[in-house]
């Protein structure tokens, strides 16, 4: 029997931004230690893939399309969810993410766009799944930020923005509802092996992603399963007294920008 087996059993848990990537990986680790996975993509294919990939490993999987940025969308997801599972346990908000662009190059759409994406959707979701939460007694946040909501990033000061804002928003709701046996936390991935990463470390520059790589102490760029390991970690009740926190996954680069004290 694999180790992970029954470390979710019974529980249902959504995952946004789930056709790729980290969401992909986590909603297949969560599915293969027994959770019931409400896969939310933007795109209706990305979904049914990966229902389809968990259901032929033995696992339990709805598909939801959605764009998380409208409110409306996000609402009527998780009420089509509750309605036909019965309950929410975990929501694993991963949606996000945005191109290096220079602060004054910005303009006010793409501004938007990325407050909308990495922010505002989470704000949304939780919003929508907190009253199943608080109905059921008990509950589970984990959010998915980035080093650059922790230490400047060139060209991402706009997303570093989003993304610190997120752990604001995830602390308050840790205390705020921790009473009402609602956990939050954050996990702040570094510099990952993920498709958009490698296109990015692509242009330009072809020893850019070995640059980059030389300053990750562990010496490897992150895999999505390395996320999705620490987001499990968090989901499950072996972490039931860890709530409020910020956690870095990132190969040891944040100890390495903050430097001494």
């Amino acid at each position: 029997m694999s180790a992970l087996s029954g470390k979710l059993a019974g529980k249902v848990a959504v995952i946004t931004g789930a056709g790729a990537g980290i969401g992909k990986a986590s909603a297949l680790l969560f599915a293969a230690a027994g959770a019931t996975v409400a896969v939310v993509s933007l795109l209706a294919d990305e979904c049914k893939a990966v229902v389809t990939e968990i259901k032929s490993g033995g696992g339990n999987a709805l598909s939801c399309p959605c764009d998380v940025t409208q409110p409306q969308q996000i609402n009527d997801t998780l009420g089509q969810i509750q309605a036909e599972l019965g309950r929410v346990d975990i929501l694993l908000n991963n949606a996000g993410g945005a191109m290096p662009v220079a602060f004054k190059e910005q303009d006010d759409a793409y501004y938007r766009l990325v407050m909308k994406l990495n922010l505002e959707s989470v704000h949304y979701a939780i919003r929508a799944v907190l009253p199943i939460m608080l109905q059921q007694g008990s509950g589970n946040i984990i959010s998915i930020s980035s080093g650059a909501g922790i230490n400047y990033v060139p060209g991402l000061i706009s997303y570093g923005a989003a993304k610190a804002g997120l752990t604001q928003l995830t602390r308050g709701i840790a205390v705020e509802y921790g009473g009402q046996g609602i956990r939050a936390n954050v996990i702040a991935p570094g510099l990952m092996d993920t498709e958009g990463v490698r296109a990015w470390l692509a242009t330009e520059d072809p020893n850019k992603r070995a640059r980059f790589q030389a300053e990750i102490p562990v010496g490897r760029l992150g895999a999505p399963t390395d996320i999705a390991h620490a987001a499990l970690f968090l989901a499950s009740d072996e972490s039931s007294f860890i709530s409020g926190v910020l956690l870095p996954v990132d190969g040891a680069i944040h100890a390495r920008l903050a430097g001494p004290g």
